[in-house]
């Protein structure tokens, strides 16, 4: 019996272009290699850097880009929040079978931009039981801890809980403990079809 669902954000309830800011960027010559990018974007993703020290690190690697055209390309991702799932998650919310929790690997730039552009972000929040960010927790997926801090926080069994995500990887550490999941496909499924695609489930 499922009581608790973990969802993800990006490209289960927000669409991403995750191609956009790569583009955006690959215009501008870059110094710094991809191990280093890569390294800065997770300190800045688990809240270990500023926005201030995350946005000097590209403009110092990426010639001629003005903070303006940084920040610019960095929200290029970030697309809408459906109304038909803004609809879903609060009919599961009002149905209150549920324990309804979001986790998601993002930073601040990026929620500012949803914030002050999304129409349907504050509603959509106000659907979760618990809503976790991974600059403000201090952790990301796929690492174990993250999911251990919800499962204290909430009281989770994982056995009884059911985690959709659309990244493999952080698929794998939520079966290794023991978690239901669902790896969503957002090309040929859409997370408002939960209950028939894991209808075994419920």
């Amino acid at each position: 019996m499922i009581k608790h669902i973990v969802f993800d954000f990006g490209d289960v309830f927000i669409n991403l272009n995750k191609m956009a800011t790569h583009d955006a960027l690959s215009q501008y010559s870059c110094k710094a290699s991809l191990s280093e990018i890569n390294r800065i974007n997770h300190l800045y993703e688990t809240g270990q850097i500023s926005t201030e020290d995350f946005t000097a690190f590209y403009l110092s690697n990426f010639k001629g880009l003005s903070p303006f055209q940084f920040k610019t390309a960095w929200n290029q991702i970030l697309q809408d929040i459906p109304n038909h799932r803004l609809r879903f998650i609060q009919a599961l919310y009002n149905d209150n079978q549920f324990e309804l929790i979001l986790l998601s690997n993002t930073n601040e730039l990026h929620i500012d931009f949803i914030k002050n552009n999304e129409p349907n972000y504050t509603d959509f929040k106000c659907c979760f039981h618990g809503f976790y960010l991974s600059h403000l927790i201090n952790m990301r997926k796929p690492n174990k801890d993250i999911f251990l801090h919800i499962q204290q926080k909430h009281q989770i069994n994982p056995n009884e809980a059911l985690f959709i995500d659309d990244l493999p990887e952080n698929i794998a550490t939520a079966q290794q403990l023991g978690y239901q999941t669902w790896l969503l496909d957002r090309a040929k499924e859409d997370v408002t079809e939960l209950f028939n695609i894991k209808a075994d489930l419920f």
